[in-house]
């Protein structure tokens, strides 16, 4: 036996309680804060911050496979189905749409049974080409009966097997108890604790031939919409997985290669669970922070490019705009000439939404009067 589907256990997983106990009050703590926090969120802000964590998801979910996807593109597409405003956002191509829309689906409708039909229709929708880079793949198919599934590293030639999923005959069963288990264990189970079983039991059948990854991570999304009974989303776990994506595959693969006992995964998934949440924190101050810059500017008239530039360091918070803004960075952002720049910076400046930072001369630069 060298993987856990080859076990007789399988695909009973197990783990100690006891060691998980501690680590599933300071989940609770974290969840319980930001939840507590969000309450003080308006429509309108809660909305800005779900598509700011959207983004960020959909961003760094595709990270995690190698994928970068600009991030303007993926706001556009998050903004046109959340009915934000979509002025300066470039058009999102039909990738970054299909990927939104799953997450979306997934979360909103938390609620709806998990069938075949549901996984297969998702991973259609991450491959609306029909191709994973130059190769055809079979979208909305589990992969065929004579396909093997490898996880591998390295240069061609010297590559290294980290995982080999069941063959593919055995895929419709394994889905089939998969989605029994999904069921079974939604009321009987911890929420957070399932999320992260669910993860690694889909992850291990691999039952697709490209974006098994992605969807796994839509399924702990589901997983834990469940769990809050909420269907917007406050935090982002795939940005912290792709923060610590080596501890992710290396604990994936222990276990994987383990007899079944899992208290490895689920102390990482629940570490990293909490560092997510924790992050999120800091964004929802942010919102609550631009929301509070605009209820004191908002009356003051500005142009648009003015409004965009404000917008962008709000996004970066305080302090987070990197050597602060400069004349040459405001001609780049609002592709203006250097002039219109250093009039409506001066502007800016006295109408008190900016402020000069300390330094002078050339390297004099600008920040938020923030409230």
């Amino acid at each position: 036996m060298k993987y856990i589907w080859q076990s007789k256990k399988w695909p009973k997983l197990s783990w100690q309680s006891e060691t998980l106990l501690t680590l599933i009050s300071r989940a609770r703590l974290a969840q319980g804060k930001l939840l507590a926090q969000v309450t003080s969120l308006g429509l309108q802000h809660s909305r800005e911050a779900c598509a700011d964590i959207l983004t960020e998801e959909v961003v760094k979910t595709s990270a995690i496979e190698g994928e970068r996807l600009n991030r303007e593109s993926v706001r556009s597409s998050v903004a046109r189905r959340l009915g934000l405003p979509l002025a300066g956002l470039p058009p999102a191509n039909r990738y970054v749409d299909g990927l939104v829309g799953v997450l979306l689906e997934a979360t909103e409708k938390y609620d709806k049974p998990l069938t075949a039909a549901r996984l297969k229709r998702w991973q259609a929708g991450l491959f609306p080409t029909g191709y994973s880079g130059l190769s055809r793949i079979r979208v909305g198919r589990w992969r065929g009966a004579s396909e093997s599934m490898q996880v591998v590293s390295g240069a061609m030639g010297r590559e290294k097997i980290h995982y080999e999923a069941p063959p593919g005959e055995r895929i419709e069963a394994e889905m089939k108890r998969f989605l029994s288990w999904w069921k079974a264990t939604k009321d009987r189970e911890d929420g957070l604790l399932r999320a992260g079983l669910a993860h690694f039991y889909f992850v291990t059948i691999h039952p697709f031939e490209d974006g098994n990854g992605r969807i796994a991570r839509v399924l702990t999304d589901m997983a834990l919409a469940q769990d809050e009974k909420l269907s917007t989303r406050y935090y982002s776990l795939s940005s912290q997985i792709m923060e610590e994506r080596d501890d992710y595959y290396d604990v994936l693969e222990a276990c994987q290669k383990g007899s079944g006992d899992v208290t490895q995964w689920l102390e990482w998934y629940l570490g990293c669970y909490t560092r997510a949440v924790k992050k999120s924190e800091k964004l929802i101050e942010d919102v609550l922070a631009k929301a509070k810059f605009w209820q004191h500017h908002g009356q003051i008239a500005i142009n648009e490019r003015q409004r965009k530039i404000v917008n962008r360091l709000l996004d970066s918070g305080k302090g987070g705009f990197q050597g602060g803004l400069t004349t040459r960075k405001y001609v780049s952002m609002a592709k203006v000439s250097r002039a219109t720049a250093f009039r409506e910076i001066s502007d800016l400046l006295e109408k008190g939404i900016l402020i000069q930072n300390p330094a002078k001369g050339r390297s004099v630069s600008y920040d938020l009067k923030w409230v």
